[in-house]
């Protein structure tokens, strides 16, 4: 018996098919490109996912393929895709880094349900009805990727809680605002419906696509979750106040909630792939700006990159580094926010560079988990004011945080992270968390597994990396936070 998990994610689709014990058998995956016909544009067509597909899928072992009994898909959050009444996608996909409707935010005034963001799928259906009124005209669906992945296989046209509740169109729990639609201007047929959980069946792989994958027709497609829902569940988190990050083209610090969280700002609460909730703090600049930054320094390796940059002592007056190269999400909520590096001197080298873009990179997660910080001061505090048990709240202060993502492999860039959250790290044995998630979100929906089987299906976790009350770093956060504060004037906060 094995099970299939599906990651669509931002520059890569990756594989996993995972046995009946919860042990992965296989993986694999294929890249493709973000395009940018248009400063600030961030899309990708879905033919170049659908190769990926089929391309990650020959990778596999046959008789593996042939063993599966049911999908899973996981996809990137917030993005959008349009599609006809045969499903046939009308345009390219816009995804989450796009910042297109960033002069279109006036429509979210606070407060809202979550952060709103320019590349959530509000923002860019308001900017298509706005200027691609032909493209509109033709639309039938507006599909979260993961979920037009999923129709292309056979599925059924239905969404769910964990990738509806982000996409600035949704109340909290993932249920359609439909008052707010129509005040947008968006046609509510757009929206299809949403499963109770993210292990509802949806539909059957078609023949066509069973062909061309290696698998076998008719075996069930669970309804799928968001990206980040599903490395969640894959990584094991299942108590209040697990915590992952995760460090791919962008970043993203998640710690699940017994309840449902108190807004706050620059924070999001979203669904899990089983109904409940998390906290999460999102990174936009991670791999992304890293990438960028490597090519700018003409490094022609990664092995190169990391050997520079960390043999470059950190000091006071190093330079620092901004990351936000597509705008900030937490916890600044800023899309105008740009990135950049200052304290540059003739001493200076590519090594120093890229030493302090890893730096910048670190801190902005830093950002992101102090803000999480801060909102469980806050939970408590006003537990405690109104004489409740503050225990609850107080437990989702994070000093340990499980590692998952690509970027994440380095042992000295392991470290920076740790120094630079003040926090253990322990890294997951298992490199496609997403993947895996969406894999046991097929074998819930087999009826293989229930809930209550998911916490001994955890990956183990290896600690790789503490804090060791680095003095130095301590300072050149306080410098970095500072130096954000004053390009923010520079460039204007842009908050939505």
């Amino acid at each position: 018996m094995r099970f299939l998990g599906i990651d669509l994610g931002t520059a890569s689709l990756k594989l996993a098919i995972v046995d009946g014990d919860g042990h992965e058998r296989a993986a694999a995956a294929a890249a493709y490109a973000i395009e940018t016909p248009q400063t600030g544009w961030a899309q990708t067509p879905v033919d170049a996912w659908w190769r990926a597909l089929v391309e990650a899928a020959a990778q596999l072992p046959a008789d593996e393929r042939k063993a599966v009994c049911a999908i899973g898909v996981a996809g990137q959050m917030h993005g959008v895709v349009l599609v006809d009444e045969a499903g046939r996608a009308v345009r390219p996909a816009m995804l989450w880094p796009d910042t297109r409707a960033a002069s279109l935010m006036d429509a979210w005034p606070e407060p809202q349900p979550n952060p709103v963001a320019p590349g959530m799928a509000g923002p860019l259906l308001r900017w298509l009805v706005l200027n691609e009124p032909r493209t509109a005209a033709d639309t039938r669906w507006a599909l979260q990727p993961k979920d037009w992945l999923r129709v292309a296989l056979g599925g059924a046209v239905v969404t769910d809680p964990s990738d509806a509740c982000a996409t600035a169109l949704a109340d909290a729990s993932g249920a359609w605002d439909f008052a707010r639609i129509e005040a947008l201007g968006l046609p509510p047929a757009w929206f299809v419906p949403s499963e109770r959980h993210s292990y509802a069946r949806a539909g059957a792989l078609s023949a066509e696509a069973a062909r061309v994958l290696g698998l076998r027709a008719g075996i069930p497609l669970a309804a799928g979750a968001a990206d980040t829902a599903s490395a969640a569940l894959g990584s094991g988190l299942s108590r209040d106040g697990d915590a992952l990050v995760t460090t791919g083209s962008g970043g993203q610090i998640v710690v699940l909630s017994a309840g449902e969280p108190a807004p706050a700002r620059g924070l999001h609460r979203y669904r899990t792939a089983t109904g409940g909730w998390y906290r999460m703090a999102a990174m936009q600049n991670v791999g992304v700006a890293l990438e960028t930054v490597r090519a700018w320094l003409s490094y022609p390796s990664w092995t190169e990159a990391y050997d520079e940059a960390f043999a470059c002592g950190v000091n006071d007056t190093a330079p620092t580094f901004l990351p936000y190269l597509t705008g900030e999400r937490s916890p600044w909520m800023n899309p105008a926010a740009r990135g950049g590096w200052l304290g540059l001197s003739l001493a200076d080298t590519r090594g120093t560079l890229m030493r302090s873009a890893f730096e910048g990179v670190a801190f902005s997660l830093r950002a992101g988990l102090d803000a999480i910080r801060a909102d469980a001061d806050v939970d408590a505090d006003a537990d405690a004011d109104a004489n409740v048990d503050a225990s609850a709240s107080a437990a989702v202060d994070v000093h340990t945080l499980r590692l998952a993502g690509g970027g994440s492999v380095d042992a000295r860039w392991r470290q920076l992270l740790a120094d630079s959250l003040d926090a253990e790290l322990e890294a997951l044995v298992c490199p496609n968390v997403a993947a895996r998630g969406a894999a046991l979100i097929a074998g819930l929906a087999h009826g293989h597994w229930r809930e209550a089987d998911l916490p001994a299906l955890a990956p183990p976790a290896v600690r790789v990396a503490g804090p060791r009350g680095d003095a130095t770093i301590a300072r050149r956060y306080a410098r970095f936070l500072d130096l954000y504060g004053c390009t923010e004037r520079w460039f204007g906060s842009g908050a939505a």
